[in-house]
């Protein structure tokens, strides 16, 4: 078996290498729906009079790991993906385990198979049926993902054809095998009431940098999956780096090398990366940080241009990475630093998926074909409802310049941000600091991108952070920041004496 870590660091190779664009495009971003290929026949015997091979039981060991790249099965000698054979009436018995520690299942759909969950800390799991039919039959990791990266292989099934529908191997008379191995609806969960807040202050923006020389930055991250709050009643498991939504902003200038550790929690039930738009080269950081559960690696790069740029987790299923938490900035300050501002805050969008629909009281699961949809069922400034008017305050005085760094983590809307009853004085439009756009009263920020304004508040008030996509207002989609100070009645007067038409 090739080493875990090693297979890692090649997985991005081996897609760009192996794959063709528009299979590398669906491995990384899409949950392909669609069966196999449908069973096959076996050859007719030679001789009618042959006689039919003897049911056996067939046992197979199987452990996930890395090989090439690709995400896989091996068996016992190191085998990728090996196809495993049997013969109709035989009593196939298949144990696995998880070699890299992340979390898996094994299921052949068209025999009605269907494993466990199963990672590092449960150790394996097996799955026990008698096949009744001949053919080939795919199996392969249901986890989002990870069939479309590798985690698929078939088993043979040779004999001749048996009648109905493949039978328990406990002998239990017509207990078919979908009885045993396919789960029950679930009903819905409680809220985790171990769910913790997950929603990033907004405040938590790093110091300015100033004017000074190009250094050497050491940051460390780690990639946790909780049960965080999403709304009032609701819980979530979020994806995230170092248990915030977004994560942790990063601040730095041109010309600065950047020393990055990511580390996965020993938690973890998947492998995580990190892929950063300020990187040059790498898939900016995506292809040497493939990092399972209680592992940890480190990349260098040297940042060649100066901006406000997203990162996000780069695993498959990239998107749902995205959406279950998985975002943040980085700021690459000019030479010389950005000009001071009373105030700056630190806010993203997304948009999240779930099986129920938006403001059912339980504990949300994610849903990857709402995803693949674009139907979120929220939208979330620093990852859940409330965050920004109940839980974290944005404050500011009349005559203070406010800047808001501001991005979206999507993975799939596109934002038209906006302030109601505010007016954009200075827009660095797609987070570029070389362009510069003034007065503007709703900018558009694209999935993965990002933007600065800043406003001088001069009027005391309420005012609210909205996508002018209005409708997302009521999946959460809303922020505040409270101006106080002397009301200038020059400026705006809500219909008091001499206050004259509104109209």
């Amino acid at each position: 078996m090739r080493n875990q870590q090693e297979g890692l660091i090649q997985m991005f190779h081996s897609f760009k290498n192996n794959m063709s664009p528009l299979a590398l495009a669906a491995a990384l971003c899409f949950a392909i729906p669609g069966a196999m290929a449908a069973s096959q026949a076996a050859p007719a015997a030679k001789s009618s009079s042959a006689a039919a091979p003897t049911a056996a039981a067939r046992h197979y060991v199987l452990e996930t790991g890395i090989v090439d790249g690709k995400m896989v099965f091996i068996d016992e000698k190191g085998r990728p993906n090996p196809v495993l054979r049997a013969n109709v009436g035989d009593t196939v018995e298949i144990k696995v385990k998880s070699g890299e520690g992340a979390e898996h299942d094994i299921a052949i759909p068209d025999l009605k198979v269907q494993s466990k969950k199963f990672d590092g800390t449960t150790g394996p799991t097996s799955v026990r049926f008698k096949v009744a039919q001949p053919g080939k039959f795919a199996y392969y990791c249901t986890i989002a993902g990870h069939r479309q990266i590798g985690m698929e292989g078939v088993l043979e099934v040779a004999g001749g054809a048996g009648a109905g529908a493949p039978k328990a191997a406990n002998g239990n008379g017509n207990a078919g095998v979908a009885d045993l191995y396919t789960p029950s609806a679930a009903p819905t969960a409680a809220a985790n009431p171990q769910a913790v807040s997950i929603s990033q202050d907004p405040a938590a923006v790093p110091a300015p940098i100033g004017n000074r020389a190009p250094q050497l930055l050491k940051y460390r991250m780690e990639t946790v999956e909780l049960a965080g709050k999403l709304d009032d009643g609701t819980t979530f498991t979020y994806w995230t780096f170092d248990k915030k939504v977004p994560g942790p902003m990063l601040r730095a200038r041109v010309g600065d090398t950047i020393e990055l550790t990511l580390a996965n929690a020993k938690s973890s039930k998947q492998i995580h990366s990190i892929d950063l738009h300020s990187v040059t080269g790498g898939h900016g950081g995506g292809e040497h940080t493939q990092v399972g559960p209680g592992q940890e690696k480190t990349i260098t790069f040297k940042l060649l241009n100066a901006g406000l740029y997203v990162y996000h987790c780069a695993t498959p299923l990239v998107p749902q990475h995205i959406s279950a938490g998985m975002y943040g900035m980085i700021l690459v300050e000019p030479e010389g630093g950005l000009p001071k501002v009373d105030k700056e805050y630190y806010v993203m969008q997304g948009d999240l998926y779930t099986k129920h629909a938006h403001g059912t009281k339980t504990h949300q699961e994610f849903d990857t074909g709402k995803m693949s949809n674009e139907m979120p069922d929220y939208y979330v400034f620093n990852g859940a409802v409330g965050s920004l008017t109940k839980e974290h305050k944005m404050t500011a005085r009349v005559g203070e310049t406010v800047r808001l760094f501001f991005g979206v983590g999507g993975p799939n809307k596109i934002s038209s941000f906006h302030v109601i009853g505010e007016i954009f004085d200075k827009v660095y439009s797609e987070g570029s600091l070389t362009t510069i756009k003034k007065d503007v009263q709703t900018t558009l920020v694209p999935a993965g991108g990002a933007t600065i304004v800043e406003m001088k508040m001069d009027y005391p008030g309420q005012y609210l952070l909205v996508d002018h996509a209005l409708s997302r207002a009521g999946k959460g989609l809303v922020g505040a920041i409270a101006v106080s100070g002397d009301a200038d009645k020059g400026i705006y007067n809500g219909g008091g004496k001499g206050a004259g038409s509104n109209h």
